[in-house]
């Protein structure tokens, strides 16, 4: 193992060298001693690495030289490692023996193979390139808990062994030369210790035991009916863990709900353990990763959470033990997590052609026609952010980036040009493109196939905007405006319709106030449209990167729209930043627009429309609501807290503004008060 300082946080993380020679694997451990000990934090180790390929790490490749660079931290590299194992890798450990197992997997029976998930079916190890079975005599439920959880699934259950002993003393067997010890709460089996040894003697191997079967619960979301079982493996009822801002299935930051706010989790001693319940929670196997360091993002609320330690075994995370008096931990050391999820085949039934990389092309569909299955594509009426985003996730490629609704540029297989799916309209929580709603087997396509078929660009990151609502409370006030001082805002549209026939010395009551937009995300959030179509704007002397960048409303306790506002992007650039991030937008002469990670833009409460015209509106109690990216433009990796809600009383002279919130929590904060004022 060796040590490497995390520059950030200053914790120490352990790192495992495979295959390396002992000699070089010396050499390389003092190199990085010393280095480490002398030199600043923050060091670029490698610049210019050129790899074979066959090198046994990453320290055999011929550089620059160690710490002999020219690059910026804007240039540093990461890498996404493939799933799939090379031959010889020690998949379960044992200090007694140098046997290697290669890999593992359930082979269900003739009668199961169609089903997905596969839940069910004899295990199967990988050892010298041969498949083995596992004798039973010394298997528990430990032991298939953890399979389980490695496949996926929360948990497993009791099946019936007969069918499998007929079937066991047909087949040849060819076991595996070892039993298995896991206590159950390992998240893979590769942390199960090797058993006592197992004497081969052909078929007699395994005495009076057979071949292991392991049988497996899914997750309600993987469920192919409800018959499967699923309600025995983790709670049904409402979630007390939710995951946020990730980009595939089963990934994100992990949030609580207390005392009705949901909250983030603090990184301080997050593990393996305390992951995978959290993920057998959700209906999902074991951890494959305990993220740290908001690694998904930055949560907003309170930290709900510190120090976490759990057995393994807890129903709910918040059964775990955790420090209640530990603070001063803030959203930069939010926790996240990335589960094992079920093989459940959803990328081959979706695939992008015609891109100049693998994560941009024209969406094709895999779908039945006449008794065969036939590749198609889909037709782009009201195709947004919201179906890229399900396409991106079922291929696995991360966030949606654009959506497009022409892709002549993009030429695929002309065999699949036929448009076979319409109407798509995603909500964005869905697994697959055809859970969204469509027309089914009745295509309607006005504009027809062709340069009009549904395409997508898919990212491994994306931003997420969110408001400060301490600053609308902190800046609401009234202002009486005459109307001869407000054409410019009556051409964009930014007072109530009495406007229209009001006389130019008449007076419009505005409510104002500050807006401060924070990107928690992992990207820079941008406009969609390019400098070229933005829109000149004569009277305010700007350009609009986005027709309508946020929505303001006024509602009744009710719900009902009593007045309402928006904010044209005139201009999107980074007033402030965190410590240490530099920023990068600005507006003037007509210079690029967004917002950097860590920084945030502040509209003023004196910017024209930075308001709701309330001329027409009576005294009494109401609803503030502030809606950032209403249309989904641009793709976000969170939308739930793009919403913010307030408490407003007006008397007619003055008005306060009061418990704003953000997200689910503005929600049910506004609920129990709602409920609270009518009792």
């Amino acid at each position: 193992y060796f040590r490497i300082v995390h520059s950030n946080k200053q914790t120490i993380q352990n790192h495992r060298i495979l295959n390396s020679h002992s000699h070089d694997f010396c050499l390389f451990l003092y190199f990085l001693k010393y280095h480490l000990c002398v030199s600043v934090p923050g060091r670029i180790w490698l610049d210019n690495v050129h790899c074979s390929g066959s090198e046994k790490s990453l320290a055999h490749c011929s550089s620059n030289g160690f710490g002999v660079s020219d690059c910026k931290h804007s240039e540093d590299v990461g890498v996404v490692c493939s799933q799939k194992r090379i031959p010889g890798f020690k998949f379960i450990r044992s200090q007694a023996n140098s046997d290697q197992v290669e890999d593992v997997r359930i082979r269900a029976t003739y009668s199961q193979r169609k089903r997905i998930p596969i839940t069910e079916g004899f295990l199967e190890v990988k050892d010298g390139g041969k498949w083995r079975q596992i004798c039973s005599v010394d298997w528990t439920e430990m032991n298939s808990r953890v399979i389980c959880g490695m496949y996926g699934f929360p948990g497993e259950k009791r099946f019936n062994t007969r069918p499998y002993k007929l079937l066991a003393k047909r087949r040849k067997k060819n076991f595996w030369g070892f039993s298995v010890n896991c206590t159950g709460n390992e998240a893979n089996l590769s942390e199960c210790k090797v058993g006592q040894e197992i004497e081969l003697k052909g078929n007699d191997t395994c005495g009076q035991g057979m071949p292991v079967v392991v049988s497996c619960v899914p997750g309600r979301a993987f469920a192919p009916s409800v018959s499967m079982g699923f309600r025995k493996a983790y709670r049904v009822e409402q979630p007390l863990v939710r995951l946020r801002g990730g980009a595939m299935i089963g990934e994100g930051r992990v949030e609580v709900l207390k005392n009705g706010e949901w909250g983030t989790v603090c990184d301080d001693n997050w593990d393996m353990r305390a992951a995978t319940v959290v993920c057998r929670e959700l209906g999902f196997g074991s951890a494959k990763e305990a993220l740290t360091g908001a690694r998904m993002g930055q949560g907003i609320g309170p930290v709900q959470m510190n120090e976490v330690d759990c057995s393994g075994f807890e129903k709910s995370l918040t059964e775990c033990r955790f420090n209640r008096e530990a603070l001063g931990c803030s959203h930069e050391e939010d926790a996240a997590v990335r589960c094992n999820v079920p093989a459940m085949g959803f990328n081959k039934r979706l695939r992008l052609a015609g891109g100049r990389n693998p994560y941009e092309g024209r969406v094709e569909v895999l779908t039945e026609r006449n008794g065969s299955l036939v590749w198609g594509t889909v037709c782009s009426d009201s195709w947004g952010t919201m179906e890229a985003m399900v396409v991106c996730r079922q291929l696995g490629l991360g966030f949606a980036s654009h959506a497009f609704q022409e892709t002549y540029y993009w030429q695929g297989d002309s065999s699949a040009d036929a448009i076979v799916m319409s109407g798509v309209r995603c909500s964005g929580t869905e697994l697959t493109l055809d859970q969204c709603l469509h027309h089914g087997k009745h295509i309607l396509c006005p504009k027809g196939g062709g340069r009009f078929s549904a395409g997508v660009s898919c990212t491994q990151t994306a931003p997420d905007l969110v408001l400060s609502s301490q600053v609308v409370e902190q800046t609401t006030y009234l202002e009486d405006r005459p109307m001869y001082a407000l054409q410019c805002a009556h051409e964009e549209h930014c007072l109530a319709s009495s406007a229209n026939q009001a006389d130019p010395t008449s007076y419009r009551r505005l409510l104002r106030f500050s807006s401060q937009i924070h990107n928690n995300g992992q990207s820079d959030f941008r406009p969609r449209a390019a400098h070229h179509s933005w829109v000149w704007h004569e009277c305010h002397r700007h350009y609009h990167s986005m027709e309508v960048f946020t929505h303001y409303d006024l509602l009744s306790l009710n719900g009902t729209k009593v007045a309402e506002g928006h904010k044209a992007s005139f201009c999107l650039e980074d007033t402030h930043c965190d410590e240490g991030i530099q920023k990068r937008y600005e507006c003037a002469n007509f210079g690029a627009q967004g917002i950097t990670v860590g920084c945030w833009d502040t509209y003023r409460h004196d910017i024209d429309c930075q308001w709701v015209d309330i001329t027409d509106v009576k005294p009494g109690d109401y609803i503030f609501q502030v809606v950032i990216n209403p249309n989904y433009e641009v793709a976000e990796s969170d939308y739930t807290n793009n919403i913010m809600k307030c408490r407003a009383r007006y008397d007619g002279h003055r008005i306060w503004m009061y418990n704003c919130h953000i997200g689910e929590n503005a929600t049910m904060s506004l609920c129990l008060q709602t409920s609270e004022q009518k009792s």
